[in-house]
């Protein structure tokens, strides 16, 4: 029993551990943001932000507006500081990052209570989330389902169905109709998501697909040790590292980088790309599920091989041999006793 309670206490601590701590310590660091403006403004606000916020912002100096937007919507900043009009204005994408459009929104209430800032800053939302849910608690709360519904596609494949190639195909199966039932009710009846559905639902479909094949890999080449990993890979580390909630740059570290490495992260920001910037920025996520995807199929395919050749091995092993006695050797032609032969008497 203290073996069963220390495990269990371990457990706990480490769910939490997982779970609490990108939230606990997430902060602005490294955010890309873009200043827009005259060379000799842009660098005195840079330096200004460095003072406020120091590591916060990675910023990029553009001459102008329209370089700045330019750089939001391929989802290379996430807003920009504009100060090539004379009066500033902060501009925000809430649907790259709520978390990140209200530290800049702040932002733009320290440039307006500045003294030498002149009229105050204008908040504009460049790529804005949809009306019904401007906070993006769907999207944000749907990373985690996405990756149970990976987890437990691995584990009820791998339960019930016989056969790799069945397998296989109930995942990508899966993937399609789970992909399109979840876009939507998260485009239509939630109002989550903008933009095509058809390219969200394509892009779920990957991240599930990705997910499920993984997991149904790993399982079929190391068995329930194989299960436990990709469960712990998805559960403890991708979803609370994929950044869903506020952004990958927000997160502790280099947690928010290995988080952008997973089906989670990836699948989030994916999601994001297809749903409000028309596929723009999504090239890494892409790549990334594409190559868990293939790594899935890759180690479904070293499982089922396995598998044959074990099964070939058990058809071809020799039985076990016959009793003394019950060979040919012991019977007649016809299946009865041989005559017992009488040895030769030389007189």
């Amino acid at each position: 029993m203290a073996r069963t309670v220390v495990l269990l206490t371990a457990g706990i601590a480490v769910l939490l551990t997982a779970f609490a701590w990108p939230s606990v310590r997430s902060s602005v660091h490294d955010v890309p943001i873009a200043v827009a403006g005259p060379a000799a403004l842009t660098k005195r606000t840079s330096a200004a932000l460095d003072q406020r916020l120091p590591g916060g912002f990675e910023i990029t100096e553009v001459a102008d507006t329209a370089a700045a937007e330019r750089l939001i919507r391929d989802r290379q900043v996430y807003g920009a500081i504009d100060l090539s009009s004379g009066s500033p204005q902060v501009i925000i994408a809430s649907a790259a990052s709520a978390a990140v459009a209200q530290t800049l929104q702040g932002i733009a209430t320290a440039l307006g209570q500045a003294k030498d800032a002149g009229p105050a800053a204008a908040v504009r939302d460049l790529v804005a989330l949809p009306a019904d849910d401007p906070r993006g608690a769907g999207l944000a709360a749907g990373a985690l389902p996405l990756a149970m519904g990976g987890l437990l596609a691995g584990l009820l494949l791998t339960t019930l169905v016989r056969g790799t190639g069945r397998r296989v195909a109930g995942a990508l199966a899966f993937a399609v109709t789970g992909g399109l039932a979840v876009a939507a009710i998260l485009q239509f009846w939630l109002g989550s998501l903008s933009g095509h559905y058809w390219a969200s639902s394509g892009a779920i479909a990957l991240t599930v697909a990705a997910t499920s094949l993984s997991i149904l890999g790993l399982a079929s080449l190391l068995g329930n040790a194989g299960f436990g990993l990709g469960a712990a890979t998805v559960m403890l580390i991708g979803n609370p590292l994929s950044g869903a909630a506020t952004a990958p740059e927000m997160l502790p570290g280099w947690s928010g980088a290995l988080g952008q490495l997973l089906p989670p992260g990836a699948g989030g920001q994916l999601l994001r790309s297809t749903a409000f910037f028309d596929g723009r920025g999504a090239a890494h996520s892409l790549i990334v599920l594409v190559a868990w995807l293939v790594l899935g199929l890759t180690l479904c395919l070293a499982g089922g091989l396995r598998a044959r050749r074990a099964a070939t091995r058990a058809a071809g092993a020799p039985s076990a041999p016959a009793p003394p006695g019950s060979g040919n050797g012991g019977h007649s032609g016809k299946g009865g006793p041989s005559e017992p032969k009488t040895p030769l008497t030389l007189r």
